[in-house]
């Protein structure tokens, strides 16, 4: 990857954090409450959603531009023309950038249907079409991985002292197993995959369409 791709990414890595963290931050608390074992009245309902906005803002580009080096020079690193080892590569990649399993399913979902796409139409996909596959990409992850979300919520709203509040997901998924079934380890999965299929047609979205038009003037004026 070249001087030019590297910077191209991690501008784009950035704004495309910032975006995404401006317009989701309030739905993602609105999730967290809907997940809190005392109700989602008493964690706070609607009030003061907007509440740390700007510091997470600031906080997401760094983040958002880091991710997004890694995981370009990644593919860059394992270029491949196998179509069999490519989901491969782009989970190495996305585990490079960030290690969670919502990467994990999101970034080769997103990559494999861009490029499915991409042949149909015998073209490159546009921006606007590479964020669509990121909404769907991003819903179907965010579905996969909720129940390790639902335990991730507990954790850290749990008393001090109690068994959850030591950190083990299986302990946490158990407990909400055990006493909420099924529903429970789901609670809140519409709103997240609606806030993250939102947060993958922007983010992935402005992070394509910023690193194009990036390298497309970088190009211009060497």
């Amino acid at each position: 990857m070249d001087g030019l791709g590297f910077t191209a990414s991690l501008v784009a890595g950035g704004v495309a954090g910032v975006s995404v963290d401006l317009i989701l931050f309030p739905l993602d608390t609105i999730k967290t409450r809907l997940q809190s074992p005392q109700g989602f009245k008493r964690a706070g309902g609607f009030r003061g959603i907007y509440a740390g906005v700007p510091s997470a803002a600031i906080g997401s580009f760094p983040n958002a531009a880091a991710f997004f080096i890694t995981y370009e020079y990644v593919k860059w690193f394992l270029h491949t023309d196998s179509s069999y080892l490519m989901p491969m590569k782009h989970m190495l990649a996305a585990s490079a950038g960030e290690v969670i399993p919502f990467s994990l399913v999101q970034f080769p979902l997103w990559e494999f249907l861009k490029a499915f796409w991409s042949r149909r139409q015998e073209r490159a996909v546009d921006s606007w079409q590479s964020a669509v596959c990121g909404a769907f990409a991003g819903a179907l992850a965010a579905a996969i991985t909720t129940p390790l979300d639902v335990a991730k919520t507990r954790i850290m709203l749990a008393k001090p002292g109690s068994s959850t509040a030591s950190g083990n997901v299986l302990s946490a998924l158990h407990g909400v197993w055990r006493t909420q079934g099924l529903p429970g380890l789901f609670a809140g999965v519409l709103p997240r995959m609606a806030a993250i299929s939102l947060g993958g047609f922007i983010f992935l979205g402005v992070y394509d369409r910023s690193r194009s038009v990036l390298l497309e003037f970088g190009r211009e004026c060497p």
